[in-house]
């Protein structure tokens, strides 16, 4: 009998799992790393999955990244060296922004996330706005 396509004993990683674990072997590397490095450090990492991804499957991963515009890309002799263009905190902000950017309304998205948020966090959204001329980290634009 046939086994049904794609089938294994290993695991499926959720969706985005996999470019999250990359994302976080360039982090901590905190430098360009090529495909064959990630690939190294991901087997290294003890996820069973991960030790038995192809440099190809690797690869793909960082393609993708790149042209979502996560990643910058240095060709090294025949291979590309990538690395992060932002920090974790910069990323998710990136995808917010993407977010609201992609809505119909942007002041209603807006309007129920504010009333969404938690006092405390409702508290700090409060701090970052009025301090630096609203934008934390003084880049008034």
């Amino acid at each position: 009998m046939l086994s049904a396509v794609g089938s294994s004993d290993v695991p499926r990683r959720a969706r985005g799992a996999l470019e999250a674990a990359i994302m976080d072997v360039l982090w901590q590397a905190g430098r360009p790393l090529s495909p064959g490095q990630v690939r190294e450090l991901l087997a290294a990492s003890g996820d069973a999955t991960a030790r038995q991804l192809s440099y190809s499957t690797v690869v793909t991963i960082l393609t993708r990244l790149h042209v979502k515009k996560v990643l910058a890309r240095k060709r090294v002799g025949r291979s590309f060296h990538y690395a992060p263009l932002a920090d974790e905190a910069g990323l998710e902000a990136r995808r917010l922004t993407a977010l609201l950017d992609g809505s119909a309304d942007r002041e209603a998205v807006l309007s129920r996330f504010v009333a969404d948020l938690s006092d405390s966090d409702e508290e700090l959204l409060r701090r970052l706005l009025g301090s630096a001329g609203g934008r934390p980290g003084g880049d008034a634009r």
